[in-house]
C-alpha cells in the first residue's frame, strides 16, 4: 500500500496559558511512502514522529492536509477502517489471556462477512505466531514470557488482521541492547516476507539506518531530509542531519574557505574549487581521519582507545565545537603515534561543509548542495 501525505499539519493548544500560539507537532508534511517498503521516521524526542504516525493511523486528526492510502483519501476514515496494524512501545498485552488469545483478540471484533469461526481464528493466530517464531508459546500467559517474546506477541497481534500498513512506535526501546539487535533483524525479515508497507518510529539512528529502505529525518515537526539511509549519511542536507546521524557523531569545527582551500585554524586541510572567502562549519566523520606524521591537521593527543579491529584516537583542537575529537581508524594505523600531538590528513568524501549562517550544506564550489 502506497501512502501519501499532502501538507499534513497538526497543532495542539499550548498548555502554557501565557503563550497563545499553538504547539505545532507536525508542520506541512508532504512526502510519499512507496508500496511494500520499510520507512524509518527518525528524530530526537519531541520532533513529531509519533504524532505523524498517529495521524497516519487515524488516532489523531490533522489540523490541515490530507492522507492517502493508494488512491483513497483516508483522512476522515476511522482508525478501525484504515487497515492498519499498530505496535507501541508498551506492548499492551492482556495478562489474563494466553498468547494465542492475545494474538487472536482483534479477530473477535470482526463482524458481518468478515466474521471468522473459532477454527479460522485459531489458524490465523497460529500463522501469525509462526511468522514471528513464537508458535511454541501459544498456551503461555504474558508474565511467563521474556521481553522479546512479549514484543513478538504484540507484532503477531498487529499482523493477524493482515493489515495493508504496519505502524511501529519505538517498539524496541524496552529491550536490552542484544535483544534489540536480534529483534530489529526479525522485524526486517518479517517485513520482507510479508511485503507490508511499514513505518518504524525511533530516535535511535543506528536502528533506523540498519533496517530501513528509506529514512525521514525530523526536527520540531519539520522534515529535514528524506532518502536512503546511506545517501543521507553521506550527503546530509544540513548540519542538524549530519550531527544526528552517525556513531560516534560527526566532529564539527569552525573553519573558513579561502583561496581554494578549507582552513581549520591556520592549517589548510582540504583543496576545493571555490575561490570565495567564507566562514563555514567543517564536519569530519570519525572514519574520515588518516593519522600520518606530515598530516594537514594538527591536534593535541589525549589518549588512544583500542577497540579490537578499530582504534579511537581522542584529541583536542581550539576550533573544535565540542569537548574532544574522536577519530576511528584501523588499529594498525596507530603504531608509532605518541607524544603530545597527532596529525591527520582527511578523506575528502568524509568532510562536509556547512554555511555558518544557514547551516545548510555547501559543496566544494561554495554553493548550497
Amino acid at each position: 500500500m502506497k501512502i501519501r501525505l499532502e501538507h499534513l499539519t497538526k497543532r495542539f493548544p499550548n498548555r502554557n496559558k501565557k503563550i497563545k500560539e499553538d504547539v505545532i507537532a507536525a508542520s506541512d508534511l508532504t512526502f510519499e511512502i512507496p508500496d511494500g517498503k520499510l520507512i524509518g521516521l527518525l528524530g530526537p524526542s519531541g520532533c513529531g514522529k509519533s504524532t505523524t504516525l498517529n495521524l497516519i493511523s487515524g488516532l489523531e486528526t490533522p489540523t490541515e492536509g490530507r492522507i492517502f492510502f493508494g488512491d483513497n483519501d483516508v483522512t476522515d476514515v476511522p482508525p478501525e477502517n484504515r487497515g492498519v496494524g499498530l505496535v507501541f512501545q508498551n506492548y499492551a498485552l492482556y495478562p489474563h489471556l494466553t498468547v494465542e488469545d492475545n494474538i487472536a483478540f482483534p479477530l473477535g471484533n470482526l463482524r458481518g462477512k468478515d466474521k471468522l469461526t473459532k477454527e479460522q481464528m485459531h489458524e490465523r493466530a497460529l500463522n501469525a505466531a509462526k511468522l514471528v517464531q513464537i508458535d511454541m508459546l501459544m498456551e503461555r500467559k504474558p508474565n511467563e514470557l521474556s521481553g522479546g517474546q512479549q514484543q513478538r506477541v504484540a507484532i503477531a497481534r498487529a499482523l493477524v488482521k493482515m493489515p495493508s500498513v504496519l505502524l511501529l512506535d519505538e517498539p524496541l526501546s524496552n529491550l536490552d541492547a542484544r535483544l534489540r539487535l536480534q529483534t530489529r533483524e526479525e522485524l526486517s525479515r518479517i517485513q520482507h516476507e510479508t511485503g507490508i508497507t511499514t513505518i518504524f518510529v525511533t530516535h535511535d539512528q543506528e536502528e533506523a539506518m540498519s533496517i530501513s529502505d528509506m529514512i525521514v529525518v525530523m526536527k520540531e515537526g519539520v522534515i529535514h531530509q528524506i532518502g536512503k539511509p546511506q545517501e543521507v549519511y553521506d550527503h546530509p542536507d544540513n548540519l542538524f542531519v549530519a550531527k544526528f546521524l552517525g556513531t560516534p557523531p560527526i566532529n564539527v569545527f569552525e573553519g573558513e574557505m579561502k583561496d581554494g582551500k578549507v582552513y581549520i585554524g591556520d592549517e589548510a586541510v582540504l583543496d576545493i574549487e571555490s575561490r570565495e572567502t567564507k566562514k563555514v562549519y567543517v564536519g569530519i566523520r570519525p572514519e574520515g581521519f588518516i593519522p600520518t606524521g606530515d598530516g594537514a591537521l594538527t591536534a593535541k593527543l589525549n589518549k588512544i582507545e583500542v577497540m579490537g579491529r578499530d582504534t579511537s584516537i581522542v584529541a583536542e583542537h581550539p576550533a573544535f565545537l565540542g569537548t574532544t575529537i574522536r577519530a576511528i581508524v584501523p588499529s594498525e594505523d596507530v603504531e608509532g603515534i605518541s607524544g603530545e600531538t597527532v596529525r591527520f590528513n582527511l578523506k575528502p568524501k568524509k568532510v562536509h561543509l556547512f554555511d555558518f549562517e544557514t547551516e545548510k550544506a555547501i559543496n566544494e564550489t561554495g554553493t548550497e548542495a
